[in-house]
């Protein structure tokens, strides 16, 4: 926040009273608005006039985040034990709980049909990585033969390791894994796709030859929309099933093809329908030059323009946005499907403020102010039809916002959209709103906030890390918090999420936008993931969170397997989830029971992430990444996972469940750990120097001070601790 290392005065730009950075002027005034319809003058001008007027406003709000906060200390400090009648009134006397809302519908309009009557996976990525963020958006369709074969959805017992450039034993595991699909999604009227060994269209229908020369059209002969080819040899067989897309690849002459007596090579689905591009918690941006490459790549894609060369078996490959597709309907005529996800962008929330623009003041400006203008203005782009490709259908912009606490924060973000979209001259409501419901207050007080963004919201979600972490630091001063993975089997995360979807469908969500859940945060784990992630169509949610492309694509089967939007009917008729669960902190019954190995082994595990995490963000600029756990594992990891685990070991230490003393000499142990598990990253540079000093280490110094000072970081965040120590290392790599 203020008071980080800035451009020298002398050296920054004034256009309308504000100090700004010449990496960001240049890249708004010669690229941003070129081909626009608002003047370089016309816009510094107004986007001046937002910044002198929403200031105040944004800080009174942190400002009421700090007075509930105390306020809630010393509750808890006076009231050791809790009483649920008597904790809710205390929170509506201190208006943390906000008056109830009338029971109402959202009436957001022109909303994308990616978001309000499809279902399917969901993708998030670091806005900073052009690569990511290209993978991302292609990620609308996959390949699930690659995906089964180069992931462990299929094991390799019985010789079907991955070995090798290609294992026929293998391939025909994910030959009939494949088969199952098809009679899952696409079912015969009698017999199996197993058993097919040609595939044709004959007078406007699909004919399925079977190994005994019978013809079988399909249960359901609506799901055929097209193919690409001949209709009676087709190379592609285009369907649809609960509104999501699939393709048939037919090619006897290919190898997987030749394989099999039907030809099919490959079967394609339509996997991450949304993408999140993401300005924040996976993004380490503190300053002009990390928010340009932030906002370069966002102008590239709403442009169609980004292109992402590479360096593979060493040959250079072109990355770019992939066309459309295009097939012949059952009549004949051509039509195309959209190759590419509809891309959200994720703005910061209300908390930081960037030194790549300071007010009149000489205060650096809110990023979350400078995000909605200038992430407005690249989409613009898009919808001024200045792209060769389309990314909204709908002529909207839609900006998931994070962060934000209690309705109050909501509506600030609403009155912020309506006054970019007066600066930049576009209709109203054309800025949509994904409302990320990961802070306490938000929970609680959800069908108040989706009230206060109805014209525009687009999106709910819940997130377990984030969340967790807010209700750590929320109640931190009511005890001792349970051990992490005890938390989650709580009885408040259930109530959340599923208070959640029965908010979203009160609120009229269903038909009209996205009802989102969590991350899967192990990408090497696909088989487990195949497993427990039904469980987020069968909970009512039309979009969930993969980590990877090949994760969308796995997932996707799910929603072929639920019908989502008929659930929702079926989960509306549900009571409403409690409130007195979800107010009820994750606290250790029995803190006797945290023996000395369970409170070292806890230790051990929280530093070593931590630290495996922060020294990526603060020595390379990494925003999210796989990183290994204590046991080795692959995590994804970013600012939502470190919040958990360093309030854990906050909450821990403020209680007296360890020392001071433990917390550091646990941290330098980890250090050593992490070092060895980075030992092959030619980038990475050691935190335990060569005589074990850690003292002059920016990124260990960085993770020590989120746990020692943990209880008195705003809400629990991380970023001003980890913005002011990259800025620290960037500017030490200056000189």
């Amino acid at each position: 926040m203020n008071g980080t290392q800035h451009t020298p005065p002398s050296s920054r730009i004034e256009h309308a009273g504000l100090q700004i950075d010449p990496t960001l002027y240049q890249f708004i005034n010669q690229e941003a608005l070129a081909g626009l319809p608002v003047s370089i003058d016309d816009f510094w001008l107004r986007f001046a006039n937002i910044i002198n007027e929403l200031t105040p406003i944004n800080r009174g709000l942190l400002a009421k985040r700090d007075q509930l906060q105390s306020q809630i200390d010393a509750y808890h400090q006076q009231h050791p034990s809790l009483n649920a009648a008597h904790y809710q009134a205390f929170l509506t006397d201190i208006g943390y709980l906000a008056p109830a809302v009338a029971p109402f519908e959202i009436t957001t309009a022109n909303v994308e049909p990616e978001i309000a009557s499809l279902a399917g996976p969901q993708l998030v990525v670091p806005m900073s990585n052009a690569r990511f963020a290209l993978n991302a958006a292609n990620a609308r369709w996959g390949s699930l033969y690659d995906a089964l074969y180069g992931t462990d959805a299929i094991s390799e017992e019985d010789g079907a390791e991955k070995s090798g450039i290609y294992n026929p034993v293998r391939g025909k595991k994910v030959i009939r894994y494949g088969r199952e699909f098809l009679d899952t999604a696409l079912p015969l009227s009698t017999g199996s796709h197993g058993d097919s060994t040609n595939y044709s269209i004959n007078n406007n229908q699909l004919l399925v030859t079977l190994e005994d020369s019978r013809q079988i059209s399909l249960a359901e002969p609506e799901k055929l929309c097209g193919y690409v080819g001949q209709a009676q040899n087709p190379s592609i067989l285009l369907f649809k099933n609960n509104g999501l897309h699939f393709e048939i690849h037919l090619d006897h002459a290919s190898a997987i093809g030749g394989s099999e007596p039907a030809g099919i090579k490959d079967i394609v689905l339509e996997a991450a329908l949304t993408t999140i591009m993401d300005c924040e918690d996976s993004v380490a941006a503190v300053d002009a030059e990390d928010k340009v490459q932030v906002y370069r790549n966002w102008l590239g894609l709403m442009k169609g323009t980004l292109v992402e060369k590479l360096e593979k078996n060493g040959h250079t490959i072109e990355r770019q946005l992939a066309s459309d597709r295009v097939y012949t309907n059952l009549a004949g005529e051509s039509f195309s499907l959209k190759g590419r996800s509809m891309m959200f962008v994720r703005n910061v929330g209300h908390l930081m403020t960037n030194p790549a623009i300071l007010d009149a003041s000489g205060d650096e400006v809110f990023e979350g102010i400078m995000d909605a203008m200038i992430t407005s203005l690249a989409a613009m782009h898009d919808l001024n039809g200045l792209s060769k490709f389309k990314n909204s259908t709908a002529a909207s912009i839609n900006i998931v916002k994070p962060k934000m606490h209690g309705p109050d924060e909501v509506a600030f973000s609403h009155t912020l959209f309506g006054k970019v979209e007066e600066a930049l001259g576009l209709p109203r409501f054309t800025l949509k709103m994904g409302i990320m419901d990961e802070e306490r207050r938000t929970t609680v007080n959800l069908p108040q906030c989706i009230y206060q963004a109805k014209e525009r919201v687009v999106f709910i979600n819940t997130g377990f890390l984030d969340r967790t972490g807010d209700e750590i630091h929320t109640s931190m001063e009511a005890g001792v918090v349970e051990p992490k993975a005890d938390i989650k089997a709580a009885k408040w995360i259930q109530a959340y999420e599923n208070w959640n979807v029965d908010t979203g469908l009160r609120s009229g969500l269903s038909h009209k936008a996205q009802i989102g859940k969590g991350m899967w945060p192990i990408p090497d784990h696909m088989a487990a993931m195949m497993q427990q992630k039904i469980a987020h169509p069968q909970s009512g949610a039309n979009t969930a969170w993969v980590p990877s492309p090949t994760a969308a694509t796995l997932h996707a089967m799910h929603y072929h397997q639920v019908d989502v939007f008929r659930q929702q009917d079926i989960l509306k008729e549900r009571p409403l989830a409690s409130l007195d669960d979800i107010l009820t902190p994750p606290l250790c019954a029995d803190v006797n029971s945290l023996t000395p190995e369970v409170i070292q082994a806890e230790l051990d595990n929280n530093a070593q992430g931590i630290l495996g995490y922060v020294v990526r963000w603060i020595d390379q600029g990494i925003g999210c990444s796989k990183v290994p756990d204590i046991n080795n594992i692959g995590l994804m990891e970013d600012r939502a996972t470190l919040r958990i685990s360093s309030q854990h070991m906050a909450n821990w230490l403020r209680h007296g469940v360890c020392s001071k003393e433990q917390v550091i000499e646990t941290m330098k142990r980890m250090a050593k750990v992490v070092d060895q598990q980075n030992a092959q990253d030619q980038n990475y540079t050691n935190m335990a120097g060569t005589d074990q000093d850690f003292t002059n280490n920016i990124a260990f110094q960085a993770a020590l001070e989120l746990v020692l000072a943990g209880v008195s970081q705003p809400n629990g965040y991380t970023e001003p601790v980890l913005h002011r120590s990259r800025l620290k290392l960037k500017q030490k790599m200056k000189r």
